[in-house]
């Protein structure tokens, strides 16, 4: 799979996120996906979809503010726009692809908007 492809995949995947479609967003997940973020370190597609449609509940909108990729990974930075009281997360994203579907999510934020008082 080229750059291009790993990039528009890339972009795709976060479109459907970014419109809560969850069957969108499957099908460019291998099915051994890890992801792994602040909040927590999943394995499966289907688990990775899981908490992605729970992370949905709070999301209003998703903009990508800049992108780049190298061999088979990809890197976003993108605002997650939430409900309140947690409001905008600066998101990074790196992403690695395995068989032309996304293998590994790895993203990185603040998580302190999640913490229980």
């Amino acid at each position: 799979m080229s750059q291009t492809k790993h990039m528009a995949s890339t972009e795709a995947y976060y479109d459907a996120m970014g419109r809560k479609d969850l069957s969108g967003m499957a099908q460019y997940l291998h099915p051994d996906v890890q992801f792994l973020g602040p909040l927590a370190n999943i394995t499966g597609k289907e688990a990775v979809l899981k908490g992605a449609e729970g992370l949905l509940l709070f999301v209003k909108g998703l903009t990508i503010r800049a992108k780049f990729g190298s061999g088979n990974q990809t890197m976003l930075a993108y605002d997650l726009e939430c409900h309140p009281p947690v409001g905008t997360l600066r998101v990074a994203a790196l992403m690695t692809f395995e068989e032309d579907l996304i293998v590994r999510i790895e993203i990185f934020f603040d998580a302190r908007p999640f913490e229980t008082k």
